[in-house]
């Protein structure tokens, strides 16, 4: 399994890209959790921390497939750092300006999240030209969901560590000014500096012109539906039982479930098409958040979310190379960002529905959002069965150092193939 992964990080430039996306979104990954502990740091309500977080959320859904269209029109180090020199400057005018007047505190947010970096997107658009095989740039995939949940588990911590060390507002400056050397990190490279879009048909929509990209889209709107609602739904069970620290090793659990199953998903070589393999993997995945609804006692529940996390990953990584077969030529990285985008709005989706949920029924319809979230996503993406065919000959692409799709290949029929 080690082997496939470690063969990855050998590829020239590849641990570099890996490493300075993982850093550089890591003000993204942990802005909800920086934010809510600076506002209360400076008297702030939970009302406020919550509101700052949301807006946050959607300012960053909105810009994402913006700039997203922007890399795949003018490059990455042209839009990549300057976003990310602005997103920082946003952050660092909460944390310096603070509340004093509450309408600047939402326009720097708003600012933080509307230009925070694609760098998710930059990442799988380049990965084709620095891998070369389409098996690599797939396994590639896989270990970037797995390295998303690892940054989300640190990331966190990171915070959390600076915050007693020096305090909230240090916090957050540090980690912005760390977010700007993870994307200076990657713009430098020579992959970044060359890597061009293919040439793109003009259309306002962009890449939502592809029917079978906004088919995946709405079907990953239920899942992240899903995995937003257990985090409202773990604290209603923490609560129950009285113990904050059921709240920690439920989420934790959730992420080592989802660490073993990218593992062991990347280092394997799939045939036939990936949009049958999602469709069997999203169903496993919505399998496994049903029986959180039993709420049985705490080691048991734990061994439930560790079960209900292991498709995730497989399931983002299978999406990947669903979105790279049916992206519209030239708008690979905006298509990549609007997985994010639709992710992310759903997740807080899920949020909003999971908290009224506990209101009206307890726990137990909490975590039925997130089965109902996961069948909900198996149905979309069966109904649009037809819409998600691909023929052979256009699978996922192995792009050349300027960006073009050139070698059309189908998944598993290549295996080892080198560019």
């Amino acid at each position: 399994m080690a082997a496939g992964y470690l063969d990855i990080l050998r590829a020239r430039h590849a641990a570099r890209l890996l490493t300075g996306t993982l850093v550089g979104r890591l003000p993204n990954g942990t802005a909800h959790i920086a934010i809510v502990l600076f506002t209360r740091a400076e008297g702030g309500s939970y009302t406020l921390a919550g509101a700052l977080a949301a807006v946050y959320g959607l300012a960053t859904a909105v810009g994402q497939p913006l700039l997203g269209r922007a890399v795949d029109l003018h490059g990455q180090p042209r839009v990549q750092l300057p976003a990310s020199v602005l997103s920082a400057l946003g952050m660092a005018l909460l944390a310096v300006a603070g509340f004093d007047s509450l309408p600047l505190a939402y326009a720097a947010v708003v600012v933080a999240g509307v230009f925070t970096p694609p760098l998710e997107g930059g990442l799988r658009a380049l990965w084709p030209s620095v891998l070369g095989s389409e098996d690599r740039v797939h396994r590639a995939y896989a270990m970037d969901a797995v390295a998303q949940e690892i940054m989300f588990t640190i990331g966190p911590l990171l915070v959390t560590l600076l915050v007693s060390l020096w305090s909230p507002a240090a916090a957050l400056l540090v980690i912005n000014a760390i977010g700007v050397l993870g994307a200076l990190f990657i713009v430098l490279s020579e992959p970044s500096r060359t890597w061009r879009s293919a040439p793109r048909e003009a259309h306002w929509l962009g890449a939502l012109r592809s029917r079978g990209l906004l088919a995946l889209l709405g079907s990953f709107f239920f899942v992240g539906m899903a995995l937003g609602s257990i985090t409202v739904a773990g604290v209603a069970y923490a609560d129950d039982h009285g113990r904050e620290s059921v709240y920690g090793w439920l989420m934790a659990a959730l992420g080592l479930g989802a660490l073993i199953g990218g593992a062991v998903y990347g280092a394997r070589q799939w045939s036939g098409p990936p949009e049958r393999r999602l469709r069997v993997i999203v169903a496993l995945l919505a399998l496994g958040y049903l029986p959180l609804m039993l709420t049985p006692g705490v080691v048991a529940m734990t061994v439930l979310a560790a079960v209900a996390g292991v498709f995730l990953a497989p399931a983002i990584a299978c999406s990947f190379i669903v979105v790279d077969r049916h992206a519209p030529r030239g708008t690979v990285t905006e298509a990549f960002s609007w997985l994010v985008t639709t992710f992310g709005v759903g997740a807080a989706a899920g949020t909003a529905v999971a908290g009224p949920a506990v209101e009206l029924g307890g726990t137990a319809w909490s975590f039925a959002v997130a089965g109902a979230g996961g069948v909900a996503a198996l149905i979309v993406l069966l109904s649009t069965g037809r819409v998600l065919a691909v023929p052979g000959h256009s699978a996922v692409a192995v792009s050349g150092p300027g960006g073009d799709r050139k070698d059309a290949v189908e998944p598993g029929l290549s295996q080892g193939r080198q560019a």
